[in-house]
């Protein structure tokens, strides 16, 4: 009996030991994966592919022949963007814990070292530049203007400043497909700067809505968004007019992708534009900035997943 009550100990401590490991990695992949801000990485990823992507059929040349290309811009491009990202922790820790969706970052919680965690950022940002400086030179050199224009000019000074901090932090959110198009054929096409100008474009009304949607976390923060500044009214209406300067843009891409595209880009901003109307007057404002956001996030997507897909037919 004394075998059998000591066994069954032992396969509980293994149990036990087993299962805090896997809470140990998860806890540590979760951090992780905080830091960088996994999820604009990866929606940074879709916007770099197709740059790289239409810069490749666009210039006669193979995908898979060029796959070295296709790996370093990738990897260079996702490294760039989670070490500005990771330095935008570091920097934002004394305001991140006024705020429900970032309270619980590394970097507010102390399981991460500033310093250890910022020289992380930098060393990212440095193996990310590389591996588009073996690219092209252009590639590396818009690397280094979505770095300085997300760290500098939108972390360091315009976000806690000026209520145009969304428009200035959608410069680097609009870089990647130039990056893209850039490490494959330094001389950027207008097809390229169409990609640049619809995420520039894009950013306004969908961080907007997210604004809305925590406002008071922004206003906690002392974070001067837009609808703490100045209010939902002003907000949606700032909104819709970015939708709207959305309109021409896909036509720049006619001669290039062909009229379906245009349609098909129409049709997604026409439906943006009649959701944002159809609830205008609605009492829910949250309602009306939630389906604003859940949109913006499908027509994304739905845009730079389709220019891909064009180019197969």
């Amino acid at each position: 009996m004394a075998d059998l009550r000591a066994l069954s100990e032992s396969a509980i401590d293994s149990s036990e030991q087993s299962l805090n490991s896997n809470v140990s990695k998860a806890n540590t992949w979760k951090d992780f994966s905080s830091l960088i801000k996994i999820g604009i990485v990866n929606s940074n990823m879709i916007t770099t592919f197709t740059g790289l992507w239409l810069a490749l059929h666009f210039t006669n040349q193979g995908f898979l022949a060029n796959w070295g290309i296709v790996l370093l811009t990738l990897m260079g491009s996702s490294f760039i963007i989670a070490g500005s990202c990771v330095i935008n922790n570091v920097y934002d820790r004394d305001i991140d814990p006024l705020m429900e969706r970032t309270k619980d970052r590394p970097t507010v919680t102390g399981t991460a070292s500033p310093a250890k965690t910022a020289a992380f950022g930098v060393i990212l940002i440095i193996f990310g530049l590389m591996s588009l400086l073996m690219t092209t030179i252009s590639a590396a050199i818009i690397g280094v203007i979505g770095v300085f224009s997300y760290v500098v000019l939108y972390t360091m000074w315009s976000k806690r400043r000026y209520v145009s901090n969304t428009i200035v932090g959608s410069i680097s959110g609009a870089v990647p497909p130039l990056i893209g198009w850039a490490a494959v054929d330094p001389n950027l096409d207008i097809i390229a700067w169409a990609l640049f100008f619809i995420m520039f474009a894009w950013q306004p009304p969908h961080f907007y809505a997210l604004a809305m949607r925590r406002v008071k976390e922004y206003k906690a923060a002392g974070v001067p968004m837009l609808p703490v500044v100045k209010g939902f009214e002003t907000t949606k209406k700032h909104t819709l007019a970015w939708i709207i300067a959305l309109f021409p843009i896909p036509f720049l891409l006619i001669t290039s992708m062909g009229m379906p595209f245009v349609i098909l880009a129409t049709i997604l901003n026409i439906g943006w534009l009649v959701l944002g109307i159809y609830r205008y007057n609605k009492r829910d404002d949250m309602k009306w900035a939630t389906s604003m956001f859940v949109y913006s996030l499908q027509y994304m997507t739905i845009m730079f997943v389709s220019m891909v897909i064009v180019t197969l037919l």
